[in-house]
Order: structure tokens, then sequence, then C-alpha cells
């Protein structure tokens, strides 16, 4: 006869045994790998928190150092592979499968173990593809977590970089999963309670601050400009033409260059309050100007950014913030408004095929994608109308009956037509598909498929593939845009001029941008300290981009 609490005893059986290490739910740093030891077991689902910034770095550290003997065969499910010791447990053996989501930091060493077999790939997830099997078929059996601060009944605060704590614990606590937490401080008093301490079982004090990685910091010293030609090119050529209000930016100089271009370009033009008024976007310092400027109205956070905290709090109409002052972000939540609730997103990319397929996997790197395939996948399951969206339907489908026409997410990959080490952004072939290949994978892991992206942005102008009609036009927009890499050398030129003719791509001088008008000048900050400028001194840097 089957017994129907099974998970339940299992769960009060770890909960002893990790009670050995613990003063009430309270564990001291030191004994934290003795905790990890006491309550995971051999071939158990572990999601260690490694988000997009912060890190359960302790937590990390505990496990990689667990004794294989005693735990292994671990199946880690988590969004970022980002820390060494993430991949550490694959070396020595503590774990052997890995569902994930983003591994930038890591990109390199994570495509070697992957070749030389010492890691067992589940999948290449978006986030809420990830966040999603957490409820269905990748349920943690113990989740290792980062907040701020707890109380001594596990109550946690997670304070500005909340990302994906909640939905993990959610999945882990409430089907009889461990939840252990590792926070800055234990305090008497929290400034919110963000997660209730019902849910988590142990509190360790690492008495310091856990690692946060400033993935969204651009230095605008760093901004070339062929970079602030393509952000002239989509604000010219895409954003203007449609009035995209709500959308998501990538990371990127690219994007950065867009942003540092509203209080200057985009002003002259008039466009103030006609676009880029709400986001779905983690904070970037690069906003700052627009935001001062009156250009933003509204930003929900996939995360924080480092040295933003003051700034974010001196702002809550703009940000989510609560009673204490800090970001309330959630990445589940974000990903979600950015899927459904924003009509554009534009982001750069490692490679593009003829058809548009990109991709961020390359022969020897496998960065993952985070969520880029979330933001840049047109959702069919939206209903609610907006021009942008309604006016890109029609682009695609102009023969369609209106009211059942559906409207189309613009999907924008934005870049130069050579990349770093200059790399050819545009191939004939991704390198997704040698990598399936070469590990077996039923699926090549690609990044926004072609019939997502509607257009292209390079220095050599715009693809808008909407208007494309076959796969030959397509085809040929492609390389009509990737300049004077082997795919642009090989373009119809007469077949393009065709194109050009029908606004299907667009040139500089076509949109009356004189390209030797581009200038940094351009730019409403040319410097991080420009940016601190800007925010009235709220803005912190991280010491790395302090050059004064």
């Amino acid at each position: 006869m089957r017994r129907w609490n099974a998970e339940r005893e299992a769960l009060a059986q770890r909960i002893a045994a990790g009670s050995a290490f613990a003063r009430g739910k309270i564990v001291a740093a030191a004994d934290a790998g003795a905790l990890i030891e006491a309550v995971i077991r051999p071939f158990d689902r572990v999601c260690l928190e490694g988000d997009n910034q912060k890190q359960a770095d302790l937590l990390a550290r505990a496990l990689a150092g667990v004794d294989p003997a005693k735990i292994h065969d671990l199946h880690m499910v988590q969004s970022g592979v980002v820390l060494p010791e993430h991949l550490d447990v694959f070396e020595t053996g503590v774990a052997k499968k890995l569902d994930y989501a983003y591994s930038g930091p890591q990109a390199g060493r994570i495509a070697k173990m992957l070749f030389g077999g010492k890691i067992e790939l589940g999948a290449v997830h978006t986030y809420l593809e990830l966040f999603a099997r957490y409820f269905i078929d990748l349920t943690p059996n113990v989740a290792l977590v980062a907040a701020v601060s707890a109380d001594r009944d596990g109550n946690l605060y997670t304070g500005p970089n909340t990302e994906d704590t909640p939905t993990v614990i959610e999945a882990t606590a409430f089907k009889s999963g461990v939840v252990i937490a590792q926070v800055n401080e234990v305090v008497d008093k929290l400034p919110r309670v963000d997660i209730p301490g019902d849910r988590v079982h142990f509190v360790v004090e690492a008495k310091k601050p856990f690692y946060v990685e400033p993935l969204f910091t651009r230095d605008p010293g760093a901004i070339t400009e062929t970079q602030i030609l393509t952000a002239m090119l989509a604000i010219k050529g895409i954003y203007e033409p449609y009035g995209v209000k709500r959308l998501n930016h990538g990371i990127g100089f690219n994007t950065a260059a867009i942003e540092l271009l509203l209080p200057t370009f985009a002003e002259r033009l008039g466009l103030k309050g006609k676009i880029c008024t709400r986001f779905a976007l983690n904070p970037h310092p690069t906003l700052i100007p627009a935001i001062e400027s009156g250009w933003v109205e509204q930003i929900h956070c996939f995360g924080s950014e480092v040295g933003m905290d003051d700034y974010i709090e001196a702002r809550p109409d703009i940000f989510f913030t609560g009673p204490d002052g800090s970001l309330r972000s959630n990445r589940a939540f974000c990903q979600t408004a950015g899927l459904y609730a924003c009509d554009m997103f534009i982001g750069a990319t490692l490679q593009i095929d003829l058809a548009g397929n990109s991709s961020t996997v390359t022969a020897s790197r496998i960065a993952g994608f985070g969520g880029a395939p979330n933001m840049g996948s047109d959702a069919r399951g939206r209903r609610h109308p907006a021009e942008p969206w309604l006016k890109a339907g029609r682009e695609a489908d102009p023969d369609g009956l209106p009211a059942l026409r559906r409207g189309r997410k613009l999907v924008v990959q934005i870049g130069e037509t050579f990349g770093e080490g200059n790399a050819p952004t545009f191939v004939e072939k991704l390198d997704a598909l040698a990598l399936a290949e070469k590990l077996g994978l039923e699926l090549a892991p690609v990044m926004i498929y072609a019939d997502d992206v509607t257009h292209i942005v390079t220095e050599e102008g715009i693809a808008n593939l909407l208007l494309c009609r076959d796969k030959d036009e397509r085809e040929q927009a492609v390389r009509g845009v990737a300049g004077y890499t082997e795919v642009g050398r090989g373009r119809d030129a007469k077949m393009v001029q065709r194109l050009r003719e029908r606004g299907i791509i667009k040139r500089p001088e076509d949109l009356g941008i004189n390209v030797l008008d581009v200038d940094r000048s351009l730019l409403a900050a040319r410097s991080i300290k420009d940016l601190a400028r800007w925010s009235g001194g709220l803005y912190r840097p991280p010491s790395k981009f302090r050059n004064w």
C-alpha cells in the first residue's frame, strides 16, 4: 500500500540530521559544510542559488568542499553557473548532471567540461522555462539560497537583489524540500519580511555580504562611434516609426548607447513621451540621464545593480521599492513582464545565420541564454493590443483579417558585423549546430529563433524581416546588412537593391543619418563619472569602474 507522506517523513529526517549543527535555525559559517553533508543525499536535485548577479557564495564553497564519498552524483538545477565552485562540484564528482540558463563568466570552462564528459547536460533553458520546471519535473530536494539578513525565526530580508529567491524557495519548501539560506547577518528585526520563516529550515550566518556581480554596468567611455551609429539607426528606424514605449534592453554597449542618446539625439527628434517610457530592465546606470531628463516613467527589475541602491531609494516613482526604500526585484515576475507586457526586445548576440537564427553559443563558449529567449520571443498567448504590436502584425500579415490578425512583438538583434576578436557575427551555419552534433543533443542551443526575429541592425543599416515574403528575400535581407563578412560578400547586389527600394533594407542615409555626424559628443554621459554627476552623487559606482 502506498505511503502518502513519504516525502514529509524524509524531510523530517533531513531536518533532524541538520539540527545537530544548529541552534534553533541558526548555523555558524564554519559548520556550513557539515550541515550540507547532513541534509543532502546522493543523487538529489539541488538548486544552488546562482543568479545573474546574486550568488550564494559561502554555500557554493561549502558544497564544493563536501566529501564525494558521502555526497555524489547530484543533479544541479540552477539559473546561473557563475562562480568557479559551481563547476568544481563536477570536477570532484559531487555533481553529475546540470540544468541551467546562464554561464557567462564560466562559458569557456563549461564548454571544455561538457566536451570532456565531466558534465551530463540536461538542457540550456530560458529563465522562465527553468523556473517552470522547478514545479513540474526538476523540483529541488534542497535549495541553497542567499539573503541579506534573517531573524532567529528564519524570516528573510532579501534586499534589492531578491532575483530568483522566492521562486526557488516556493518550489522547494512546498514540496518537502530543505531550504538553507546564507545571510550576511542575523538581526532582531528585519526591514521587511520577503520570505516567511516557515519556508526556511536553516540559516547560515556568513557575517559578510554575498557576492554580487555588476553585470549591467557599462562604462560610457568604452562606447564606440560604430555603436553610437547602430543606436541612432535603431531609434530613427525602429523606435520612432513603431512608437515603442514598453520594452526591454539586453546587456551590451549598443543598447547602453541607445539609453545615452535619449536625452540628446532622440530629444532633438521630438520623441520624448513617445518612446521608451516603461521598461522591464535591471537598473542600468546608463539610464540615469534619461530618468533625470524625464523620459522614463516606470522600471520593473529582474535584479538590482551594484552602486544603484541609493539612487533607486531616491526615485520611488520610477522603481518598485518597499517601505524600507530598497528595490523589490523578482526575476520570474520581470521575465513574465518582458514576455507579455513589452512590445519590443532589443539585444545583441554572437552569431546570426542566413535565416536570422541567433545564438550566444560558439565553438569555445557556452554562455547560455538567460532571459533573452523569453524577452525575444513572440508571446502567442498575448491578447491585449498596442500600436507597435499591431503595426508589426500588419507588416507580417498584410492580407489577414484585422480582428483575427495576430500582432507581433518587435524582436531586434543589434550589433556590429564583426564582434570581439574580429569574429564575424554573421555565419552560414551556427556553431550551436556543431555543438549539438558533437554532444549528441536533440535540440541545438539556439538563443532566438529566426521566426521570432523581426529586425537586424548593424552599422550597415536595418533589415526589416517582417516585410520579407519568402526565405530568399529573408536571406538577402540578412546578407544586405552583414557588411564585409563572408556572408555579406555573398549577397545578390541587385536583389539587395530591390529590397532597399521596398524599404526592407534601410541604410543610414535612407533614414537621414549622416555617418560623418556620428560622434561621442552625442552621448548624454561620456564616462562613469558623468553618470555619477547626473545622479547628484546618488550613484556609487563599483571601485573597478572608478578612475577618478
